[in-house]
């Protein structure tokens, strides 16, 4: 399976409003409710997952990347969403740069290697500056779509 199968357009957010790590996580997990890869009536624990998680230690990782990620039991495979900002959020990342691009997946409580495996293929596909080049110049979702595909953005 590829990461770009993962995500469908409507999972893409092309220029994201949020300026923040709190409300950039939270618009992102509204879209996933949005498009019903997350039942509204797990919103509120899925974005408690995501912030214990977060607070653990920021999951901006440098190059303009962020990847947060949780586990749940509320939901049954992987799901995962793609955000863009073209002005930068601040994350609290690790190289202390803002983050404009942003790749967050929940993955079912009981697949830890499938977490991992999806966390390292997410950090090793957004390394390639040539990637990151390609997606801050994508005009829209289809188009972000497309440089995840063709790149062969393998989980």
């Amino acid at each position: 399976m590829t990461l770009s199968s993962l995500l469908k357009v409507g999972q893409i957010i092309p220029e994201m409003k949020a300026t923040e790590r709190w409300p950039a996580i939270t618009e992102i997990v509204d879209l996933l409710v949005s498009t019903q890869r997350i039942d509204p009536k797990h919103r509120d624990s899925i974005l408690a997952a995501l912030k214990q998680r977060e607070e653990t230690m920021s999951t901006g990782i440098g190059f303009g990347i962020a990847i947060p990620h949780a586990s749940s039991e509320h939901v049954t495979e992987v799901v995962a969403a793609f955000g863009r900002s073209t002005g930068g959020i601040e994350f609290d990342s690790l190289d202390n740069e803002l983050v404009h691009f942003i790749v967050l997946f929940i993955v079912p409580r009981d697949q830890f290697q499938v977490h991992l495996r999806t966390l390292a293929a997410i950090a090793k596909f957004l390394n390639d500056r040539t990637v990151r080049e390609e997606l801050a110049v994508a005009p829209d979702a289809e188009a972000i779509l497309q440089v995840f595909a063709s790149r062969g953005a393998h989980r």
